[in-house]
């Protein structure tokens, strides 16, 4: 069961989600939208020491919130 990373193109809300099945409906977390789009997803990877790092990606976050205070949903 793999999680997906989404942005929803109503709110521009990221999120993830665990999907149990390809035929799954997802929905925004935030707004409810259905106009969403699949993202490629930051991962950890093992270097051979004893600790993990993470992938992470150039881009800023855009803060404020689930939505980036986009929807006014109050997140």
């Amino acid at each position: 069961m793999p999680i997906f990373e989404y942005i929803c193109k109503s709110c521009e809300n990221e999120f993830e989600t665990l999907v149990m099945n390809s035929d799954e409906h997802i929905n925004c977390s935030c707004c409810g939208s259905d106009k969403l789009e699949k993202l490629f997803s930051s991962f950890a990877s093992h270097d051979g020491s004893d600790s993990l790092s993470a992938d992470v990606s150039e881009t800023p976050s855009m803060g404020g919130g689930c939505c980036g205070s986009a929807c006014g949903c109050g997140h």
